[in-house]
């Protein structure tokens, strides 16, 4: 997702800036980085990325369903997976910057200023790696064997975006083929950048070039490439988000699917604030996003987005909605700000206080959030460790100021798991689990287990805890950049 630092920086002089080149290629980085193939795996490269020994999953053949519309072609296969997850598209930077006053509203002129923001490139202090960045960051430091498949730019940018991603341990598939950058003018094969801007009351503004087009930003890619279908299928999960539909085409995005599905690759899909404008969009954006609806294992939203995918106010109910429609849907997570997290299934409801901290920033805590949601689903932790862990990982990177490399650190994770400052709410998980009680097998994270009430089962935090962390303690240590500080 694209999240924005909420951080006040001083504009460096351009004087001090190189200048911007531009190139009409779209992935050429290095002539000596690609001998045989200019957009296959960009370092830290492992040997034999897709032919190293993995783990050898069957896939069962998935039941018909009366929404597949046609879905139900996907067949049983055989894959071997040797990469914990995938994120597909949404490799941004983010350029957050003080400025006298925020851009101008009207559309034109919002472009204008933006352009003048572009002519030369600001200090790189004030650069971080944004969008499913986060996601993979996060991941990585938790000790999965992540990828990242989009695009970055022959520039100054992408090459930070590069050096950042292999400093975390994680590479990048390159989404387009070389034949696909004749032809069009260079700015479109450029890394996609957002301006992040602070006036002095603290307001924020937001360019992108995304901003200013009917068409997603990498539209001219109409296919996916061989190195993309391979990383797809060597993924034991893809993770998408809302955001792809600014830089992919509905039928890109489609395709992604299909392949996942296929292969036996879990969806992980989190639709965002872009779910509610996709479901009354374009007939192509409507179809790609139910889509994803149907045929990811996992949704995660926010309570507010739940009610706008489903007009169901009630956030568990809204879930089982969701459930009720997919077609390969496992897991509905529902993110409930501090006060936890929510996480439904066909026969079961999990509840999970959040810890209390001190936030400083929400920037990319949902897309923290997501990367321990994947750790549990690998790990097959029970449900109520896999939320307690999540939550841990969001209020971590919440503690500090910033996504990219300000994400949470393992070390804050584990800090937070033994202190176990659950941010308990009775009244309010009451109102939200209000007639469940009875109805579906209920499991609620608490500081005290009280014996007596047999129809929610409570299970103790510092029981969760004490298996957590053995599994994370032994996560393989990483290589961590440390950002330059602002």
């Amino acid at each position: 997702m694209h999240h924005y630092a909420t951080i006040s920086l001083k504009p460096p002089s351009s004087s001090n800036s190189a200048t911007l080149t531009h190139h009409n290629h779209a992935f050429l980085l290095s002539p000596n980085l690609f001998p045989q193939n200019p957009n296959f795996v960009i370092p830290p490269l492992r040997k034999n990325l897709f032919n190293c020994k993995g783990v050898e999953i069957a896939v069962p053949k998935l039941r018909p369903n009366s929404l597949n519309n046609g879905d139900d072609k996907f067949r049983s296969i055989t894959a071997v997976k040797d990469v914990d997850i995938a994120t597909l598209g949404n490799l941004c930077i983010d350029i957050v910057l003080n400025v006298p006053q925020l851009p101008p509203k009207p559309l034109e002129h919002r472009k204008a200023y933006m352009e003048q923001l572009s002519k030369s490139p600001p200090d790189k202090r004030y650069w971080e790696a944004g969008g499913n960045c986060n996601v993979a960051i996060a991941a990585a430091r938790l000790g999965l064997h992540c990828i990242t498949i989009g695009h970055v730019g022959d520039e100054i940018y992408g090459r930070f975006l590069i050096d950042v991603l292999s400093d975390e341990g994680i590479s990048i598939v390159g989404m387009n083929e070389q034949s696909e950058a004749l032809n069009l003018p260079s700015s479109d094969y450029e890394t996609l950048l957002c301006w992040v801007l602070v006036d002095p009351l603290q307001r924020h503004g937001f360019c992108s070039r995304a901003d200013f087009n009917v068409d997603p930003a990498f539209n001219w890619m109409d296919k996916l490439s061989t190195e993309v279908k391979m990383a797809i299928r060597q993924s034991k999960i893809l993770f998408c988000n809302g955001y792809d539909f600014d830089e992919l085409s509905p039928s890109l995005l489609e395709s992604a699917v299909e392949c996942a599905v296929e292969s036996g690759t879990s969806i992980f899909f989190d639709p965002g604030p872009r779910g509610k404008s996709l479901l009354a969009g374009r007939p192509e954006e409507k179809r790609a996003l139910g889509k994803l609806l149907r045929m990811s294992e996992v949704l995660l939203l926010t309570s507010e987005e739940a009610v706008s995918l489903t007009g169901i106010d009630d956030p568990i109910l809204a879930g089982q909605e969701l459930l009720k429609n997919g077609a390969c849907t496992k897991w509905v997570i529902v993110k409930m700000g501090p006060k936890g997290s929510i996480l439904i299934t066909k026969s079961s409801i999990t509840c999970a206080p959040g810890f209390k901290v001190n936030i400083i920033d929400t920037v990319g805590c949902g897309d923290s959030f997501v990367a321990a949601i994947a750790f549990g689903f690998i790990h097959d932790l029970p449900l109520s460790y896999t939320l307690t862990l999540a939550n841990a990982v969001g209020a971590a990177t919440a503690m500090g100021c910033g996504a990219g490399r300000n994400v949470a650190s393992l070390r804050k994770v584990l800090e937070l798991l033994k202190e176990s400052d659950l941010n308990e709410d009775d009244k309010f998980w009451d109102e939200v689990l209000n007639d469940k009680v009875n109805s579906q097998d209920l499991t609620v994270l608490s500081k005290l287990v009280v014996n007596g009430n047999h129809q929610v089962n409570r299970v103790s935090v510092q029981k969760v805890v004490s298996e957590l962390l053995p599994k994370l303690e032994s996560a393989p240590a990483k290589k961590v950049a440390v950002p330059s500080k602002r």
